[in-house]
C-alpha cells in the first residue's frame, strides 16, 4: 500500500465516517455540532483517562496476541502494518483519523440509538474480528471486545473525547510497536481501524 492510499483512507475515515452521525443527530435529534462534539467534556481528565486506557490495553493485547495460537491466521495484522512502512507521523495521523472518525460514528451516532453492548459487538464485527469461519479471528475479536466495551461505557461517563483518546492511543501503540519490531518478532494486535 502506498503512502497516498494510506492518507486517503485516513482522510475518508476522519471526514466521511462522522457524516451519518452528524446528519441524524442534527436533523432528527435537533442537536448542534457543539453538542455532538461534546466539548463540555473536553478536558485533561477525560483525555488523560482515555490515553491511559488505550496504552494499557494495547500492551495487554500485544502480549496476548503474540501467543502461538494466532500464528496460523491467514491475514496477519503485523504483516499488513509492516507493509505500510509507517513513519511516526503516519502512525499519529492514522491513529487520530481512526479515533476521531470511528468514535463519532459509533459512540455519538450508533450508540445514541443502540445499547453500548450491541454497538460494541457491531464495531468488532465491522472490523472483521467476528468470523464464524475462522475461530482464531473470532478469538481476536473476543480479546478486543472488553476494550471496546470499556470505551462504550467510558463514553457514557467521560464523553466523546475519552473514547477518541483511548482509540487513538491503542492504535498508535499498535502501529509503533509493529512498525518498530524486528522481522523475527511475532507482534500483533487487532487494530481498531479498517485497513
Amino acid at each position: 500500500m502506498n503512502k497516498r492510499s494510506i492518507y486517503i483512507i485516513g482522510l475518508v475515515t476522519l471526514l466521511l465516517f462522522p457524516l451519518p452521525t452528524l446528519f441524524f443527530l442534527i436533523y432528527f435529534e435537533d442537536q448542534s455540532l457543539i453538542e455532538i462534539l461534546d466539548f463540555e467534556r473536553f478536558g485533561i481528565l477525560e483525555i488523560g483517562l482515555g490515553l491511559q486506557l488505550g496504552f494499557v490495553y494495547a500492551l495487554f493485547a500485544i502480549l496476548l496476541l503474540s501467543a502461538p495460537v494466532f500464528d496460523k491466521l491467514p491475514v496477519r495484522v503485523e504483516n499488513i502494518v509492516k507493509s505500510m512502512n509507517l513513519t511516526v507521523f503516519d502512525s499519529i495521523f492514522l491513529s487520530f483519523c481512526a479515533g476521531f472518525g470511528e468514535e463519532i460514528l459509533f459512540r455519538s451516532g450508533i450508540q445514541f440509538y443502540i445499547h453500548p453492548v450491541v454497538t460494541s459487538i457491531v464495531f468488532i464485527a465491522v472490523h472483521g474480528y467476528l468470523n464464524p469461519f475462522n475461530w482464531r479471528m473470532s478469538l481476536y475479536g473476543l480479546i478486543l471486545l472488553p476494550f471496546i466495551l470499556l470505551i462504550a461505557y467510558g463514553f457514557e461517563f467521560f464523553g466523546l473525547w475519552f473514547a477518541i483518546a483511548a482509540h487513538f492511543m491503542y492504535d498508535l501503540v499498535v502501529f509503533l510497536s509493529i512498525s518498530r519490531s524486528s522481522p523475527k518478532r511475532n507482534l500483533q494486535a487487532p487494530r481498531l481501524h479498517n485497513e
